[in-house]
C-alpha cells in the first residue's frame, strides 16, 4: 500500500495539547483522539476536569479518551461515570490492573454493564484480552488498547500478537481492538492489513505522512544532500597531511 486513501483502519490522534488537537481536527484522515495522564502532564495541563470540557467543548463529532486516575477501583469507578457524563463522544479509559496488579476486570463489566463506553488502556498480554473480552457487555460499544508498541520493546513482533488478540475479540463485534504506542509509520499499514480497527498515532509520527509513497531513490539524494550541507554549515575540514620529508645522506 502506497497511499493512505487505501487505509481502512481509524486513526486516533494521540496527544493533550489543545492547539495540537484542534489542528488534527481538520485532518479527514483522524477519526478520533486519546489522552493520558502522563501527556496532560508532559503538556503542562493543570486543571484536569476543566481540560478535559474544553476539548469537549471544541470536539464534538468525534470520539475523545479521557483515563480515570484513581489507584482504587471504587474511586475509578466513581470518576469513570462523572467523565462519560461530560458529552456524549466520551471514551472513559480504564487501566486492565491498578498499580498493585489487581485486575480492573471486575470494573471493565461493571461500566460496560451500564452502557459505558469504556477504552481498556495499557493491556499487553493475550491472557488480558481474553478476560476484557469476556467481561464486556456484548451491546455496549467497547475499545481494547493493547500496546503493540511497548509488545515489540520486549523483542516480541507485535504483529501475530495482534492478529490472536482480534480473534480472541471476535465474540464482541461492537469491542474494536486498538494498535496503541506505534513506534514507527509502518506500523499504521501493519494494522491495517491485519484488520485491526484503530490505531493511535501521536503529532510527529503524523507528520511523517507525507513521506507515504515518496520515490526511494530521490529520498536517499536527499539525505545525501542533508549530509553535505550540514557538514559544509559546520566547517568540517580534514587535513592533508604533509608530505614526509626526503631521507638525508
Amino acid at each position: 500500500m502506497t497511499s493512505t486513501a487505501d487505509l481502512k483502519i481509524k486513526v486516533f490522534a494521540d496527544g493533550a495539547d489543545l492547539a495540537g488537537m484542534l489542528e488534527m481536527r481538520a485532518n479527514p484522515l483522524i477519526k478520533g483522539f486519546t489522552t493520558n495522564p502522563t501527556l496532560m502532564r508532559k503538556a503542562g495541563v493543570e486543571d484536569y476536569e476543566a481540560f478535559a470540557r474544553e476539548v469537549l467543548a471544541e470536539i464534538t463529532d468525534r470520539p475523545v479518551s479521557f483515563e480515570v486516575f484513581a489507584d482504587d477501583f471504587a474511586e475509578m469507578e466513581r470518576q469513570a461515570l462523572q467523565i462519560a457524563s461530560w458529552a456524549d463522544n466520551v471514551n472513559v479509559k480504564i487501566p486492565i490492573t491498578n498499580t498493585k496488579g489487581e485486575s480492573a476486570v471486575p470494573l471493565i463489566g461493571r461500566l460496560s454493564a451500564q452502557g459505558v463506553v469504556v477504552n481498556v488502556t495499557a493491556m499487553m498480554t493475550l491472557d488480558q484480552v481474553a478476560a476484557t473480552a469476556e467481561a464486556l457487555h456484548p451491546d455496549t460499544p467497547a475499545i481494547v488498547s493493547v500496546f503493540a508498541g511497548r509488545v515489540a520493546d520486549t523483542g516480541v513482533d507485535p504483529v501475530p500478537h495482534m492478529k490472536e488478540a482480534l480473534t480472541l475479540l471476535a465474540g464482541k463485534p461492537k469491542a474494536d481492538l486498538l494498535w496503541a504506542s506505534p513506534r514507527e509509520l509502518l506500523n499504521i499499514f501493519q494494522a491495517d492489513e491485519i484488520g485491526c480497527h484503530i490505531i493511535t498515532v501521536t503529532n510527529d509520527l503524523l507528520a511523517k505522512l507525507k513521506l507515504v509513497g515518496k520515490d526511494l531513490s530521490l529520498y536517499s539524494r536527499e539525505t545525501v544532500e542533508m549530509f553535505y550541507r550540514d557538514a559544509t554549515a559546520a566547517g568540517y575540514d580534514i587535513a592533508v597531511p604533509a608530505a614526509p620529508r626526503a631521507a638525508t645522506a
